[in-house]
This record gives structure tokens, sequence and C-alpha cells, in this order.
């Protein structure tokens, strides 16, 4: 995987630019290996089921469990950080070719995440919400599969406090310049309208749907594909309303992430190599409070130095099989 030390960065890029551009490919870059043992199966299910039962844990979320619904992973054996390097937000900012790019790809692979549904996994979360074993879900997840299954099970929208989408969610989209917001499925007409044909022409010869929802197309694709602009201000800055590498998450998605490790009574994390410092850092704050940790992945984990409980497995069998016993 290409670093930050290596790829050129874009002429348009300011000197702040590039540092943030280069912090974020760095960030990308990052493997995550082994830090302490995994611990024997028995151990680590009786403690995490221990720790359910006390009731009101926060559950912190990754990609991985969201692969039993067709989207896959970023760092797993077949994550997608084996064949494709996610765009930075400095690229996707100040790079119009970048910008194009982007959505001619999305386009298409739009239409594969749209498609998704909640898996068992995102169900089993959502009852022990309702049910008080979880006081709520912190989803690093831009695929809005979590609220689906929150609203299958409730008929309702999750509130602020119960579902924070640290990384936004793909079916809204911004404009960077006048900061109109859109519904992707809106946009997603505007689209077809200016491209007739072509996400299913483009699909045949597209690969590698990734969790960003786009997919690798070859340039001469890229290049046919008309991009819509602004509704309002009439620009071609518009982005999906996610957190891309090298860009902040907003204050008051951090704000409520603090309240949940507040009421929280120990953390959960599922599904995710904590690679990403935003994600990361919702661990560090459990830890510093004294609450318990535990980790349920199918790899390694940065989370896994600060967790009591480490049960390496599959997710949506384990996840099922505690919901049984609790």
């Amino acid at each position: 995987m290409p670093t930050g030390d290596t790829e050129p960065v874009p002429a348009v890029f300011s000197q702040q630019a590039e540092r943030a551009h280069r912090a974020a490919l760095r960030s990308i870059a990052r493997i995550v290996e082994d830090c302490v043992p995994p611990q024997p199966e028995e151990t680590a299910r009786a403690g995490i089921e221990s720790l359910l039962r006390q009731g009101a844990v926060l559950c912190v979320t990754g990609a991985g469990i969201s692969t039993d619904s067709g989207i896959p992973d970023y760092r797993g054996p077949q994550g997608s950080l084996h064949r494709h390097r996610p765009m930075t937000y400095q690229e996707f900012k100040y790079d119009a070719a970048a910008r194009h790019r982007y959505w001619a790809r999305s386009f298409v692979g739009w239409r594969h995440m749209g498609a998704a549904r909640p898996n068992l996994g995102h169900r089993v979360l959502a009852q022990w919400q309702a049910d008080g074993v979880v006081s709520g879900v912190v989803t690093q997840n831009v695929d809005g599969l979590h609220a689906e299954a929150y609203r299958e099970l409730t008929g309702s929208e999750p509130g602020v406090d119960e579902l924070v989408t640290l990384h936004g969610d793909l079916a809204t989209v911004a404009c960077l310049t006048c900061g109109n917001r859109e519904d992707r499925r809106a946009l997603d007409v505007r689209l077809e309208e200016a491209n007739p044909g072509y996400a299913e022409a483009a699909m045949v010869a597209a690969e590698n749907v990734n969790p960003d929802g786009d997919v690798t197309l070859d340039e001469s694709w890229v290049q046919k594909f008309h991009l819509v602009p602004c509704l309002v201000c009439g620009a071609d800055t518009l982005k999906p309303d996610v957190v891309y590498f090298g860009e902040n998450v907003p204050a008051e998605r951090k704000a409520a992430v603090a309240r949940l490790v507040e009421r929280s009574s120990g953390l959960l994390v599922v599904g995710s190599s904590m690679a990403v410092m935003s994600g990361f850092s919702i661990v560090l704050q459990v830890h510093r409070a004294g609450k318990p940790v535990a980790v349920i992945n199918g790899g390694p984990s940065r989370a896994d130095a600060k967790a009591r409980w480490r049960w390496r497995t599959q997710l949506t069998p384990a996840l099922e099989s505690l919901a049984a016993s609790l």
C-alpha cells in the first residue's frame, strides 16, 4: 500500500493541506498487528457476557459488522485497503478531477451500498438497545444500517445519544461551497438524468465495491461521466456527508460520544481494528475512566491492549450466541 512519504502531492495543496494529506495517508496505511495474545474463546465469551449482563454498555462498531450485509471491510484479509486507497479530504476538496473521479465511481457503487440491508448483527445490537443492555451505539460506518435496524425494530429514528454516526452517512450530500444539503437519492436522480444508461454499462466494467460506496473504474469510464452541480450555488463541490481521512469529526458528535462514555458501564468494540484515531480515542476515554473494555473482532485490534476481554471470532455468530444467552 502506498504511504504518505512516497505518494505525490497535488500542486493545488497549501503547506497545511499537504501536512494533513500526508497524515491521512499514514493513517490509511497503518497496519494493526497483534499486541497481546488472543484469549481462549471460553474465557473471552464468558467475560463479555458478564459485561453485557451489567447493562448500559456502550458499543462501538466498525466495518466488520457490515460484511455480512455484503459491504467489504477495510483491513481484514479480503479488505478493500489491499486493492484500493480511499481519497483524502484534501484531495477531494482541492482537486476538481479527484471529485469528478469519486462521483463517477460512486454513481456506480452506490447502487450496491443502497441495496444493502441490516444483518443479524445490526438487529442484535438494536434489540440490546431496546432492552437496556446497550446504552448506545457509536458506529464508524457510513452505510446507515444501524439506523435502519433500529427503525425496523422500534418504528422510530434513533436519538442523537442513542446512535452516533461518527463518520457520517452516505445517504446525505453536502456542498463544500455553500453548505446546502441534499438527499443522496435525489442526487442520484439528477445524476441519472445527466448520465442515462451509464451506471448499468459501467457496472459491467467496475471492480471492487468499497466501504466508501465507490468502485474501481478505468479512467476511460471516468471521462464519460457528467457531474451535476449544487442546486443552490451551482458549484461542483458536492461531497458525501461523511468524514474522510484527513478530516475532523464534528464537535457535536464528539460531545455525544463523551456523554455516552460518561453514562455507560463499559465498552464493547465490535468489528473494528481501531486503526483510526477517532475510533480508538473512545477506547482510551473508557479505559481512563476505569471502565472495562471488551473486543469482538475477526482480527487484531488496537483496542486489544486496553481490553479485559478479547474474543477473536466471526462477528454475527458471536453476537447471535450472546443474544441467546442473555
